[in-house]
């Protein structure tokens, strides 16, 4: 009779399956099935929304949206942050971006864009460099800055800019471009796809 050897589980697969357990442990049979359906069905609507933008298959999603609820929940319990896109802010923020600030950092970082993007008394565009920044109100290390990079030629559709938000949480700093435009008569710019 031979031994096998055992692979040691990974630190994350370990608290992957003890926060299942926790999550689901207090609740009736029925109650755990119920949630971890509607935390599957949820998730597969939202999986894509702070990832790294790849396309998930049906499978994965409805997995990850099980997995994505359970630690979300675990996490809510633990009282550890979890941040997700304000739609509200959803004209003026990049998912990259969102997903780093919570609501109200998101808050302040869709009005900095919003000064980045006005322009002068003199000049109804923005020039390149304009820029704004923030520091966050709820959490220490946290600040951003909006840059206007790039001007495109007006066109009769639209007036379009390129704009630059660069996030620092604690030390780690993301960056991500976004196109900004405003059809004819509007006052403010919004991302387009």
């Amino acid at each position: 009779m031979s031994k096998r050897s055992r692979r040691p589980v990974t630190g994350r697969l370990a608290l992957l399956f003890g926060a299942l357990a926790m999550s689901i442990a207090p609740l009736p049979a029925h109650a755990q099935l119920e949630n971890i359906v509607r935390d599957g069905v949820r998730g597969a609507q939202s999986v894509e929304t702070c990832e790294d933008g790849e396309k998930a298959d049906t499978g994965r999603k409805v997995l990850g949206g099980i997995l994505g609820g359970l630690a979300r929940r675990t996490a809510r319990k633990a009282r550890l942050p979890s941040f997700t896109p304000v739609a509200e802010f959803s004209g003026e923020l990049t998912t990259a971006i969102a997903c780093k600030l919570d609501p109200e950092e998101q808050k302040q970082a869709a009005e900095a864009t919003i000064n980045a993007t006005r322009g002068s008394e003199s000049e109804l565009r923005p020039a390149v460099g304009s820029s704004a920044s923030w520091e966050s109100e709820s959490r220490d290390a946290v600040s951003g800055t909006s840059t206007v990079t790039g001007v495109e030629e007006l066109s009769e559709d639209a007036d379009c800019i390129t704009v630059t938000d660069v996030v620092i949480v604690k030390g780690e700093e993301t960056r991500a471009e976004k196109r900004m435009c405003r059809p004819p008569g509007s006052a403010r710019y919004s991302i387009v796809a």
